[in-house]
């Protein structure tokens, strides 16, 4: 059992337009930026993205909004992209923001097999809008969807030709979750290792969840607001 992939292209190509994709990353930690870049030169479009950042100008997902392939977005923190901002302001791009805790617990319960749960968060605030709202225990508690996807597009560290994935530190964030999540994960990661070289106390995504691996060509590392200190 072999689930490496030559390069990125060949792991996306056949994803198709009007497809609902999870990105996983936190800000531009730990991002699947050359699966990300391997999307925008297949010319796919009209896609649905979950993700709980948009990227930036200029990179990440930021390529795709500037190609127009995005048409809607789920997430939660989009106030690094100013071209985003444009798209929803003039229309052009249907956003739905979630409260960052309940869009990692929609997508775990996608994963999980729960289509929908109770929280808390959001009562009484425009996240409520069209929501069932129930009482329990004297406080009110928001219905809130499982998310699923038709594929998942995740960031490792190291992973093995079963799949099976580590990650380094706070990279780890929604990558594991949207593996679970999605018909098909593709995970990128920065290095191939040999079966058993991977601790199983130490993996997180077990390989039943992966359905494609593929080495990373080039990562950038890009610090998304730098800040130095005053002399």
């Amino acid at each position: 059992m072999n689930k490496i992939f030559s390069n990125s292209d060949a792991a996306v190509a056949d994803i198709p337009d009007d497809a609902t994709l999870m990105v996983g990353g936190f800000g531009l930690c730990g991002i699947p930026e050359n699966l990300i870049s391997a999307l925008l030169r297949k010319g796919v479009k009209e896609l649905t993205i979950i993700s709980n950042n948009a990227g930036v100008d200029g990179f990440g997902l930021g390529l795709l909004l500037e190609a127009g392939r995005i048409k809607k977005l789920i997430g939660s923190y989009v106030g690094e992209n100013k071209h985003l901002e444009s798209l929803v302001l003039r229309g052009e791009l249907e956003m739905e923001l979630n409260p960052q805790g309940t869009l990692a617990e929609r997508i775990r319960a996608g994963g999980a097999g729960i289509p929908a749960f109770y929280t808390p968060t959001g009562v009484g605030t425009v996240v409520a809008k069209g929501k069932e709202v129930r009482e329990f225990n004297g406080r009110g508690y928001l219905l809130e969807r499982g998310l699923t996807a038709d594929f998942a597009l995740i960031k490792a560290w190291k992973g093995d030709r079963w799949g099976n994935l580590i990650y380094r530190r706070t990279a780890r964030n929604f990558n594991p979750m949207m593996a679970t999540a999605a018909r098909t994960t593709i995970a990128e990661v920065e290095e191939i290792v040999e079966l058993g070289t991977l601790d199983p106390n130490v993996i997180v995504t077990p390989g039943i969840y992966v359905h494609r691996l593929v080495r990373g060509e080039r990562y950038e590392k890009r610090i998304e607001r730098r800040t130095v200190q005053t002399r």
